[in-house]
């Protein structure tokens, strides 16, 4: 059995999520809805869907997303039972009506071999009425390389497209960046725990890009900045082992660019990267490094 955890905030495109759910073609799976104190409340669209599949709602007291957006994503997962298998959906996001029965029919193929699993996605721009084409992804896949294609260009990721086991979350957790920003990708890299992720991709999970969002507001850059700052530092001390010469470097250059884009990088952080430039040496990373490094020193331009 599978458990849908929807964190709900914004009725916006709430009806369009609740009807995926009820389109379903299989219905072995249970929704649990924990409403964050919204000032938009859902009720009429709660009873018009009770009786359409199995539905939990629980309207909480105080609005823990203003604080903690990963708690609240951990307190409605909590309102689930036993369910081998955990989804986190957004109450904006919707999936194709044979997901569910998607996931059953893979289930030999991923069972024991996995902790995460991926879904196909695609992305609909809802303030320019545009609708991307849908991504697919690898089979198997490591976390490292899955991560990889994502700050390269070459992949989105979002939450509402992953499922993992109640073992590994426990195991785990969420770990609480400000806004929950890279939280779910430090995620993927944790709860995957040495093993690969399996994807789905005969099965579309929809998500709604809006200036509604955390991820199309311009208004959190500070906070978005300070948690691109701790997740990389995280890469580079805790994961770095994981990826490849190349790819190293490339998470070493996003980290001293996300500096860079605000402040002058001093010698300190460039004497924190020495080892990790040592350790994935290549002559024309470490001379480039050198050369910003000792620019550092005597303040040259």
């Amino acid at each position: 059995m599978i458990a849908i955890v929807i964190p709900y905030y914004k009725k916006a495109f709430f009806r369009k999520t609740l009807s995926s759910l009820e389109n379903q073609t299989d219905k072995r799976f249970t929704v649990y809805i924990g409403d964050d104190a919204s000032p938009e409340n859902p009720k009429d669209l709660i009873t018009e869907f009770s009786g359409k599949f199995n539905l939990k709602y629980k309207r909480f007291k105080n609005n823990l997303g203003k604080i903690s957006l990963t708690q609240q994503w951990e307190r409605c997962i909590e309102l689930s039972a036993d369910e081998e298998w955990i989804m986190v959906l957004g109450d904006d996001d919707y999936f194709s009506s044979n997901l569910i029965a998607s996931f059953y029919r893979h289930l030999n193929n991923f069972s024991g071999k996995v902790n995460v699993l991926r879904f196909a996605r695609q992305n609909i721009f809802s303030d320019k009425d545009i609708t991307a084409e849908i991504q697919n992804n690898p089979e198997f896949e490591t976390a490292s390389d899955s991560y990889y294609r994502r700050i390269t260009g070459r992949a989105i990721s979002t939450l509402s497209e992953y499922a993992f086991t109640r073992k590994v979350y426990e195991k785990f957790g969420f770990y609480e960046y400000p806004l929950a920003w890279q939280s779910d990708n430090r995620a993927w890299l944790e709860f995957s725990d040495n093993k690969p992720i399996y994807s789905i991709n005969d099965a579309v999970v929809t998500v709604i890009c809006s200036s509604q969002s955390i991820t199309g507001s311009n208004l959190y850059a500070i906070e978005k900045r300070k948690a691109n700052l701790s997740f990389y530092k995280f890469l580079i001390t805790e994961k770095l082992n994981n990826f490849n010469k190349i790819q190293s470097i490339r998470i070493l250059h996003k980290f001293e660019n996300e500096i860079k884009h605000k402040e002058k990088i001093t010698f300190r952080v460039y004497f924190f990267l020495l080892p990790y430039y040592l350790r994935n040496y290549t002559p024309h990373a470490f001379e480039q490094y050198l050369k910003k490094m000792i620019k550092s020193v005597f303040n040259f331009k």
